[in-house]
């Protein structure tokens, strides 16, 4: 078949306006052939004829060897691209084990329920015998619970449930604990940052639990194609994984396109500065051309509200060419029920419908194949989601596909764009996770020695910090030591005190006012951001505002509303240094990681239109916050700003624009080599901190004790800095914008920003560490 790929990417260029050039650069990957082999002699033969009566002739070559190490006993992570069958490769040992052990039991873990539920359905489908796979979930029936605690041989969970529900009564699991033979965890790139730290303690807690039965679980892995994966994994797991990387699945050719919007002229955003097309609204005009063209289409937006705007702006752009067509167009989020998600998913395999704007919620989980193009709209976070829904496209191998990367307004956006390499030739991050955090260790140590007392050998899996935190544990009288090990000393059990996904702490409760519906939670280190009084609120596609925030009660009021701006708050915030870890001296620059506690107080809100276009700014008075982190920090003497590039170097008065300018756009670029997003993150700069006393630009965790982000910045100092320097120049820009230097939710006002100074100290910084990219 001809480049179907490149036919759809002209179609599109030919609707753009005349006189602009949003595309910067395209690239034809080639296409994958399939690599088979023979099915393993142990696979019970009720399964393999299954499969095969289900079109599966042979497995790929993966599949069977990551198969073959999980039945030979190895913990294994298999680490291949999107559509490429990992599920079978656990399904294998899994179901042959089940079928000929009726002893014999496994776990199953997803971050979704969503994708458990998928699974689940999957295993039915085979229907092996003596396989009795069940849900295990915050949904299951109180009723069904008895039933799969006594009779379930494969359950299917989540790390929420495992930590809630099953680890704390494992007195009432003990048959399936017994019989523990594997343990899945699906998407296993999924879990970083603070939620990744407490699901690696987390799975040392069930091992541990396993171990006190006489089981000993093989663990296998599924994950996106990640650098590294056998070193990620075990740090996940706490034992040595094997890694079967070398993917033997087809694939489709795919024409991937990098596109920017442009800069529009009527528009102004903060400061005068200049504003672009949003990605939404390119999105909707590209969805519309490929649903005229019959193409089936995925556009992938961040947000919820996004999703139904870029459809609605679809529609509207296909109901001047022909009004049928726009009701093949439609919004997917999360929040469905299962049928829904089914009745969508046959619509856009068959055709129904052709065009369907998306959150992250169809990346993973269904069953969605051989799309003709795939619009991704704003870099979602890591290159492995990226991958994984451009992986949408032209999945069965057998036809080109048009992937679109649509530019936000936004610095790592701006570099991605102009730097291509970044895409289609970078490995993917490794994922970042620390689980010697001792605001994730202290709670998860507690969690576990109500299970069972804590013995040396446990501190030992645990982590070289687990010792200082259980002595403090028993200080504080939670834990009490005895001959034999640390026992918990109260009644009460700790688990649902503690929030794997959260950073702990007592949950603010949003609440509906006129009708006290309960609609969510919020973690209380983040509600003065998220839920401060005239905030924009999203519940499942509804929109909410805030009418008041008590956070002595833990309870945010909201009313429902329809707005036609967002709100994003504004900070001030002061940096102390606590204790300096690592340093690096570079003459004149020196890079820090270390300890440092922010002092931050929300003073108001900007209201912006969704064109980027801000209405006013609302001022807040509440109460100011502390956070003990960790942070990456480089100092610049005054006499090397003085003979930065540029003539005569910078002035005093440039400086501390010229820092600001350069923080931003650091906290914008970290993500690329961090698994974070940057509202993970914050920063500060000065002209001269007192701690350090010099000009001094830091970047720290949003998480008390850090998520491992900033250590990630520290050690790629040199490429992170050298990527924000060229997401900078790469703007066109005169004197700063959202794509560059200005950040969303600066507490200043984004004032003073000096977008030629910035460049300037980063040239300084990169010069005297050895890389300077001019």
């Amino acid at each position: 078949m001809a480049n179907q790929g490149r036919r759809l990417l002209d179609r599109v260029l030919a609707g753009v306006p005349s006189g602009e050039s949003p595309l910067t650069h395209t690239a034809d990957l080639p296409q994958r052939v399939a690599r088979t082999a023979h099915w393993p002699e142990w696979a019970v033969p009720e399964l393999v004829s299954s499969l095969v009566e289900r079109g599966v002739d042979h497995p790929w070559r993966h599949q069977v060897e990551a198969a073959r190490l999980a039945w030979e006993g190895s913990h294994v992570v298999v680490a291949t691209g999107t559509a490429s069958g990992k599920s079978l490769a656990y399904q294998l040992p899994v179901l042959s084990t089940l079928a000929g052990d009726r002893r014999a039991t496994a776990l199953y873990l997803s971050p979704t329920k969503a994708l458990g539920a998928d699974q689940l359905r999957s295993v039915d489908s085979l229907a092996v015998p003596g396989v009795r796979a069940a849900s295990y979930d915050g949904d299951t029936p109180m009723a069904e619970r008895d039933w799969v605690r006594a009779h379930a041989n494969w359950v299917f969970s989540n790390p929420d449930m495992l930590h809630r529900g099953v680890l704390p009564q494992h007195a009432r699991w003990i048959r399936f604990f017994r019989g523990l033979r594997y343990v899945v965890v699906d998407e296993c790139h999924s879990y970083r940052g603070v939620f990744g730290s407490h699901v690696a303690l987390l799975l040392r807690r069930l091992r541990r639990v396993a171990r006190r039965y006489g089981a000993d679980p093989v663990f296998v892995l599924a994950s996106a194609t990640v650098a590294d994966p056998a070193a990620s994994a075990s740090r996940l797991v706490g034992v040595p994984c094997a890694a079967v990387v070398d993917d033997g699945s087809p694939r489709s050719g795919r024409t991937v396109a990098l596109w920017e919007p442009p800069l529009l002229e009527d528009l102004q955003g903060e400061n005068g500065a200049p504003v672009r097309r949003s990605a939404g609204a390119e999105t909707a005009r590209i969805l519309a051309d490929l649903v005229v063209e019959g193409a089936r289409s995925l556009a992938f937006v961040r947000s919820r509200v996004g999703a139904e705007l870029t459809a609605l702006g679809a529609r509207r752009v296909l109901a001047e060419v022909d009004p049928e067509l726009g009701e093949r167009v439609a919004a997917y989020r999360g929040g469905y029920l299962p049928e829904e998600r089914r009745a969508l998913e046959r619509s856009l395999s068959s055709g129904e419908l052709l065009g369907v704007a998306t959150t992250n919620a169809l990346e993973l989980g269904v069953d969605i194949a051989g799309l003709d193009a795939v619009v991704v709209a704003g870099f979602p976070g890591t290159l492995a989601s990226f991958w994984q829904q451009a992986g949408r496209a032209g999945r069965t191998g057998d036809s080109s596909a048009l992937v679109v990367f649509v530019a936000r307004d936004d610095p790592l956006d701006t570099y991605l764009v102009h730097n291509p390499a970044a895409v289609l030739e970078k490995p993917v991050e490794a994922t970042v996770l620390d689980p010697t955090n001792p605001y994730v260790l202290e709670p998860q140590l507690a969690c576990a020695a109500a299970e069972l007392p804590l013995t040396e050998d446990d501190l030992a899996e645990f982590g070289p910090s687990a010792r200082a935190v259980v002595d403090g544990l028993v200080t504080h009288r939670v834990l009490r030591r005895r001959p034999n090990g640390w026992y918990w000393t109260s009644r009460e059990r700790p688990h649902g005190d503690v929030d794997i996904r959260g950073s702990g702490g007592e949950q603010v409760v949003v609440v509906e006012a006129d009708s006290g519906r309960m609609l969510g939670t919020v973690d209380p280190g983040a509600a003065c951001w998220t839920v401060h009084q005239g905030a924009v609120y999203l519940h499942q596609g509804e929109s909410y505002v805030v009418d008041r925030l008590d956070l002595e009660a833990g309870i945010a009021f909201v009313q429902a509303a329809r707005p036609e701006w967002s709100t994003t708050a504004r900070d001030t915030k002061d940096i102390t240094v606590v204790h300096t870890l690592e340093q690096r001296v570079f003459g004149g620059v020196t890079v820090c990681l270390g300890e440092v506690e922010v002092t931050s107080q929300v003073v108001g809100y900007l209201r912006k239109l969704p064109s980027g276009q801000v209405i006013d700014s609302v001022p807040l008075d509440l109460p100011a916050q502390t956070l003990h982190t960790r942070a990456v920090w480089y100092t610049v003497t005054a006499e090397l700003l003085g003979s930065a590039p540029g003539g005569a170097g910078l002035a005093p008065t440039r400086v501390p624009g010229a820092l600001h300018a350069a923080e931003h756009a650091a906290i914008g670029l970290l993500p690329l080599f961090a698994t974070c997003d940057r509202w993970d993150i914050g920063g500060v700069s000065t002209a001269v901190h007192e701690d350090t006393g010099e000009a001094t630009v830091f970047v720290h965790d949003g998480h008390p004790g850090g998520a491992g982000f900033a250590d990630r910045g520290y050690a790629a100092v040199v490429p992170w800095l050298a990527a924000t320097r060229e997401a900078i120049a790469s703007c066109t820009c005169p004197a700063g914008c959202p794509s560059c230097v200005q950040s969303p939710k600066c507490g200043n006002g984004n004032d003073p920003l000096d977008k030629a100074g910035g460049l300037a100290v980063l040239d300084v910084v990169l010069g005297a560490v050895g890389e300077n990219p001019r």
